[in-house]
This record gives C-alpha cells, sequence and structure tokens, in this order.
C-alpha cells in the first residue's frame, strides 16, 4: 500500500511540472496542483455535559485536478481525490457487546482517542490571479469534501485500563463538509467545516451525540 501511494504522488508530480515547463505567456493553462495539509481540529455539536475535544489534529494529502470556466484561467473548478488522518481527543469512554455501542461521558482526565483513516474527495469552485507564468497569486478556493471511512479506532486508556474499539458500527462511514481556502503564495490558510455527525443514531442518556469535525490549518499547494 505503501509503495502505490509512493508511485501515485510521484506520478502525479511528473504529470504537474512538465505542464509547468510547456506553458507559454498567454496560453491556456490549469492549475493541476499536489496539496498537504496540516490542521488543528475540534470537535463541535458536542453534547453540554461533555467538555472540549482537547489537542487534536489532522493530515491529509492528494491530488487536484483543474476545469478551467474562463479564457484567462482565473475561474475554474477542480476535483480531487486524497487521505486523510484524525487524531480527536474526546470526553467519552465506549463500550460496544454484539455491535450494540453505548457512550458514557468522561471528564476525569483520562486519555480519550479516536483515529481516523478516511479517502476524501474534494471539489471547489476556485479563483486566483494568476496566469501561465506568475506563480505567486492571491487564492480564494471555496468547495465541498466527501470523506469515505477506512478505518475508525476508539481508544480508552486510565492508569489502570485500556481499552481500544475497531471500525465502531455507528460511525458514519459518509461524512460532508464545507471547505474554504485562502491565501497567497505557498501560505494558504484553510477551514473544514463539517456537515455530517461523526456518529449515527447514538444517544448520550436523551442526548443525540451529534459532534461534527472542524479543521483550520495551513494547506500547501504544488504546481
Amino acid at each position: 500500500m505503501k509503495k502505490l501511494l509512493f508511485f501515485f504522488f510521484i506520478g502525479c508530480s511528473s504529470i504537474v511540472f512538465s505542464q509547468k515547463d510547456s506553458l507559454q505567456l498567454g496560453s491556456k493553462y490549469a492549475e493541476d496542483q499536489l496539496y498537504f495539509l496540516i490542521s488543528y481540529n475540534q470537535l463541535f455539536d458536542q453534547p453540554s455535559l461533555v467538555k472540549g475535544s482537547g489537542f487534536s489534529y489532522g493530515l491529509s494529502g492528494g491530488f487536484m485536478k483543474d476545469l478551467i470556466l474562463n479564457k484567462k484561467g482565473s475561474v475554474s473548478m477542480a476535483l480531487g481525490f486524497g487521505y486523510n488522518y484524525d487524531l480527536l481527543n474526546h470526553g467519552l469512554t465506549i463500550t460496544e457487546d454484539n455491535n450494540e455501542v453505548t457512550f458514557q461521558v468522561d471528564n476525569s482526565g483520562s486519555i480519550n482517542t479516536l483515529t481516523i483513516h478516511n479517502l476524501e474527495f474534494p471539489f471547489e469552485f476556485r479563483w486566483r490571479n494568476s496566469d501561465a507564468q506568475t506563480y505567486k497569486f492571491w487564492r480564494v478556493y471555496m468547495g465541498v469534501k466527501a470523506s469515505y471511512n477506512v478505518s475508525n479506532n476508539f481508544k480508552f486508556t486510565d492508569q489502570s485500563n485500556s481499552f481500544s474499539y475497531k471500525n465502531v458500527s455507528r460511525f458514519n462511514s459518509w461524512q460532508y463538509g464545507l471547505t474554504l481556502s485562502v491565501g497567497y503564495d505557498v501560505f494558504t490558510a484553510h477551514m473544514y467545516y463539517g456537515l455530517t455527525p461523526m456518529l449515527k443514531n447514538t444517544m448520550l442518556g436523551t442526548t443525540d451525540i451529534s459532534s461534527k469535525t472542524m479543521r483550520i490549518g495551513l494547506i500547501f499547494y504544488l504546481l
């Protein structure tokens, strides 16, 4: 799997750089790009009894394909494919028996982590003030992102116990969110705002667990 991902990124890079070298001033071009994202993550819409999600982070990488919408090339749509890893600290404990999942509040300061591996499919509407020979420019990219969960692992650790539950049945396999990237040159701020609850058909007592993910970080594009 690691070898496959390595050759995928090498192949994408060769296509992108060969396109860049062949461009001439005034020629029609597209911003085919590899992207890499590092983010600070937070859970929101959590039940009121649950404390904040603590320090959490995420890493993403993938490839975007531009579809030009105007002659100048400043407006486009982009479709992409990538991989996402999230580590979330949360205030819940979990037990699962015969696909029956039970959540409880844990505000004791114990370590409660959720690690997530996703395939992601971003779609963006893009504006930038670049041309075929300008590589430092302003960009504003807005879009949506669909994520398909490959694996999830809830882990609880305290002074005397350690429990791990992999691929919990109540985890939402498909999740969707809004994205916004704004920046200049190599520095681009990025935000992801989740629209889909992380868990489905789950309760904390009589309260729905509708926790969603927000990511705020820096995204880097390679032409």
